[in-house]
């Protein structure tokens, strides 16, 4: 687990406040309500609090899984499982020995929106392709959640990969 494991929760921040521009009038909200045959008295009445807190959840969720995939060394870490854990292992020490040299490769913003993205490409992408191909949804529907997920999957991996940070096992 980082040490700040608090960026999770940060992150977890960041499809609220990228929603509320993606989703708004200033970028698609009008054209995300147009193919969804919403009106905007159809989006009133919602419980709100229930949704935001949800999102936010879900969220967290996702950075908890996707500072996995930006962050290299955790495959090694998983690796070594569970010998690693295992206080002054023979194992332990050669972990620590590992990351001394290449805990920070691959250890940028840029890297982990490039994973980020890469994640949206090849899996957030299909889901969202299949379950509109099935309810009969236009690709227009798809390429505006698809876009969503791809600003906040690439700023969640810069984020997570820029800043999570790991103290060595002992």
């Amino acid at each position: 687990m980082p040490t700040n494991w608090y960026m999770y929760l940060v992150a977890g921040l960041i499809p609220l406040a990228v929603g509320a521009l993606w989703y708004g009038n200033l970028l698609f909200g009008k054209k995300w309500m147009s193919v969804n045959g919403f009106r905007e008295e159809d989006l009133q009445g919602a419980n709100m609090g229930l949704i935001f807190g949800l999102t936010y959840l879900f969220s967290v969720m996702i950075a908890f899984t996707l500072g996995g995939m930006v962050i290299h060394q955790t495959a090694v870490f998983q690796m070594m499982m569970p010998d690693v854990m295992e206080a002054g292992s023979d194992v332990q020490s050669q972990f620590n020995e590992l990351m001394a040299v290449y805990g920070g490769n691959f250890r940028s913003f840029s890297h982990g929106v490039l994973h980020g993205v890469i994640a949206v490409i090849f899996f957030v992408l299909p889901l969202i392709a299949i379950n509109s191909l099935f309810e009969r949804r236009g690709w227009t529907y798809i390429f505006i959640h698809a876009g969503y997920w791809l600003v906040c999957l690439g700023l969640m991996g810069g984020l997570l990969c820029a800043t999570l940070e790991y103290a060595p096992l002992s």
